[in-house]
């Protein structure tokens, strides 16, 4: 009866936790949606609140007043959304898979140098250089897919850690006995088995790509090729610019002072955010699984 009760204490308390932790992170959100509909004058008269005195769609119609750019820009995102995550995971599995193998030659060597790439790179200029100048990716989609993201030292030592802890030895003897190549072995064995660490690696590669915009503002000046992160950044150094330059004529700045400066602000932000709250929750029940195996030394 005292462990019961004990227990249940306990469960009491842990839930409690939980629910502050879950309002720290949800509240935020919240906030950030209600001030993104609150009028603007109301929003700098009264400051952030749950509950706006005025409701407002003005940033939203700000932001929509050209559509097709957005849905454009939208469509390049996810596109180099799908595309780069799909690489990204893709090369590093491959990769990962020959150093997960014990008797595979020179594997201390080469995790040594994934993992110094980790620690050093070439710098911003000489990668610039070398994707503009070399490669010639510059205002093309390959530009918002190659640098930065498409390959990940980090994923392909998570997984490789995963594969060599979750991947029994004698699956890979069995097969090796019945003849299979190891290409087979890889798509038909390690891809199943590594599905967790494989969509937990693939959610991190895909928040990257989504949320990127330093590519785009290197290696793209073409504003069709703009994906969303950087059309919005693009809208709100448009309205900074607008509302600070004093040679705009009274008419036109006082059409200007009507724009919903702060309001669009959080208006951008919920835009960009939307479509990773609508995917999270299905790729969720992997997430904690691969992680936690993936990060576990072998």
């Amino acid at each position: 009866m005292l462990h019961s009760k004990s227990n249940r204490r306990f469960q009491i308390l842990a839930h409690t936790v939980l629910i502050i932790f879950s309002l720290y992170v949800i509240l935020p959100f919240i906030l950030l949606f209600m001030s993104s509909i609150t009028d603007e004058t109301s929003l700098m008269l009264n400051g952030y609140s749950f509950f706006p005195e005025k409701f407002s769609l003005g940033s939203y119609a700000y932001i929509f007043k050209n559509a097709s750019k957005i849905f454009r820009a939208y469509g390049i995102t996810i596109l180099v959304t799908v595309v780069g995550t799909f690489l990204n995971i893709l090369m590093s599995s491959m990769i990962a898979y020959p150093l997960a193998l014990k008797n595979f030659p020179g594997r201390r060597a080469i995790t040594f140098y994934l993992f110094f790439t980790m620690l050093f790179n070439g710098g911003l200029v000489p990668t610039y250089l070398m994707y503009a100048n070399f490669f010639h990716i510059k205002n093309t989609i390959f530009a918002l897919i190659v640098p930065s993201f498409f390959l990940s030292a980090m994923n392909v030592l998570l997984i490789r850690t995963y594969i060599a802890t979750s991947v029994p030895d004698a699956l890979f003897e069995a097969a090796q006995v019945d003849g299979a190549s190891e290409f087979r072995i890889f798509f038909g064995i390690v891809i199943p088995l590594s599905k967790p660490i494989l969509v937990t690696m693939g959610l991190f590669s895909g928040l990257a790509y989504w949320n990127d915009w330093t590519n785009g503002l290197y290696y793209i000046t073409n504003t069709r090729m703009y994906s969303i992160q950087n059309l919005l950044n693009k809208m709100i150094t448009d309205i900074q610019v607008l509302t600070t330059d004093s040679n705009i004529s009274a008419q036109a700045g006082a059409e200007i002072s009507k724009l919903p400066a702060v309001g669009i602000r959080m208006a951008i932000a919920v835009v960009a955010m939307i479509p990773i709250l609508i995917l999270f929750p299905f790729v969720q029940k992997y997430f904690q699984k691969g992680i936690a195996l993936g990060a576990v030394k072998g």
